[in-house]
């Protein structure tokens, strides 16, 4: 993969005290990417409107869409989406999807599944209702329509290990297979399920939080007993030669200081490596 990088140090989606770090880890990053096929998206700063729709901010989570989907559609390559928060994944999947229609299996690198819906949700976030949303079920605007929505059967929930119990409802009634944090001595139990959707197209959405918090420390949540980043690259490296990679994004990563995110930059690095090479 060749890709294009889209840069959204989106930060709306997020709930996190951490929240506005996430536009410092973004633009950290972006500062090891190729500039020539590299591409920002301008983030509003202000916070946004609710607009009674339940979602924190959601008024500046739909400019921000509109702005990510104008760039991600100059660009006939792949895209490696770095967030920002895990909304960011919303524009990528959906540009993804109309790519190659009916042909993408998601898999959802993360602590949390993100099912959530702004009735479900106790926070407003939208980082934790994304995928649900990318699923179809939302508020329009933040929504996909039929016609690009991907269906659970092509979800693929891997390292995911904090499930709120409206959100476990959803998972047992979609029959959404789950890849534990414990079967990834062998990224052969994650193959296995990616194969049962059926789809020839891979698009990987990465959230640093699906590590484990002693291997990367800038993270905007955190959740204990989480992958090694050995565990995820091999799982990338396993899934590029099985499928064609349509997209990816990597999102979540706060850190503290530029310090302490140069701290963190090689394992990041190494996983935007799985995902290029």
């Amino acid at each position: 993969m060749s890709p294009n990088y889209v840069v959204v140090p989106q930060w709306q989606g997020s709930v996190s005290p951490r929240a506005m770090r996430l536009v410092d880890g973004a633009e950290a990053i972006r500062g090891d990417l190729p500039f020539s096929v590299t591409y920002p998206v301008d983030v509003p700063v202000e916070a946004g409107d609710s607009l009674d729709t339940g979602i924190h901010r959601f008024s500046s989570l739909l400019t921000v869409r509109d702005r990510q989907l104008a760039v991600l559609r100059t660009s006939t390559e792949p895209v490696l989406t770095i967030g920002g928060d895990c909304g960011v994944s919303f524009g990528a999947v959906e540009h993804a999807s109309r790519r190659h229609p009916g042909d993408i299996a998601l898999v959802w690198f993360d602590a949390h599944p993100d099912l959530h819906t702004s009735e479900s949700s106790q926070s407003g976030g939208f980082g934790g209702m994304v995928l649900r949303a990318i699923l179809g079920d939302g508020t329009d605007g933040l929504a996909l329509d039929p016609d690009a929505r991907i269906t659970p059967d092509r979800v693929v929930l891997a390292g995911v290990r904090d499930i709120d119990p409206a959100e476990d409802v959803y998972i047992t009634e979609q029959g959404i297979p789950l890849v534990p944090v414990e079967s990834f001595n062998s990224p052969d139990a994650l193959v296995a399920a990616v194969k049962r959707t059926g789809a020839a197209h891979i698009y990987l959405h990465i959230d640093l939080d699906v590590l484990d918090p002693a291997t990367i420390v800038g993270l905007s949540n955190i959740y204990p007993f989480g992958l090694a980043v050995e565990s995820l690259t091999g799982a990338i490296v396993a899934l590029r030669k099985e499928f064609t990679l349509a997209g990816a994004t990597i999102a979540g990563f706060a850190p503290s200081s530029p310090e302490a995110a140069n701290d963190d930059l090689p394992s990041i690095l190494r996983i935007i490596g799985a995902l290029t090479r």
